[in-house]
């Protein structure tokens, strides 16, 4: 697992140990941020579910200023922190480790708003429409930002959320499924 494109380009990320996490490939990877980037000029990251964190330090090594990342399992925030200690991020994130809903409220209490956020749970186990339907209502995402979600390919998103645009939906070698909302 690498970092794609970018400042930290061909630089290698710790994977998390174990089968507990499912991390995106360089080719899924690559495609996705070409969907909604590929680079950003400025702006702040939430990655939520974060695993090891290759999705939102990729994000951070195309131009995106600040990240949080929040996951609930201490060999993910281990894995994390190892990954941004390397790269030498620790001034441009925050890691977290709390379930999702905790995590959005408290970043809603500090009035933090985001221009991507980045959803990789595990399959099968959250409910999209109400996490993103919470994070519309704390009012998380900057006008203009993204919503990823990666998801099982069985699984339907809804082409319509409240306050965003579908951008994009697609299946990917009949492993992942990915859905792409803007406001």
């Amino acid at each position: 697992m690498r970092v794609i494109a970018g400042d930290f380009k061909g630089r290698q990320l710790k994977a998390v140990p174990g089968k507990s996490t499912r991390p995106t490939t360089d080719k899924v990877k690559e495609a996705v941020f070409q969907m909604i980037g590929p680079f950003f000029e400025g702006g702040r990251v939430l990655d939520l579910f974060a695993g090891s964190g290759s999705l939102g330090i990729e994000a951070l090594s195309r131009g995106m200023d600040y990240g949080i990342f929040v996951d609930k399992h201490p060999k993910a925030i281990h894995t994390i922190q190892e990954n941004i200690q390397t790269l030498k991020l620790d001034q441009y994130a925050e890691v977290f480790r709390a379930d999702a809903h905790r995590a959005i409220k408290a970043a809603a209490k500090r009035e933090l708003k985001f221009d991507l956020i980045l959803m990789d749970p595990p399959y099968g186990k959250v409910d999209y429409v109400k996490l993103i339907d919470e994070m519309m209502e704390l009012d998380l995402l900057n006008t203009g930002g993204t919503i990823y979600c990666e998801h099982d390919p069985t699984e339907k998103l809804p082409n319509e959320q409240t306050g965003l645009s579908l951008v994009k939906q697609e299946n990917y070698g009949g492993t992942i499924g990915i859905t792409i909302y803007r406001t």
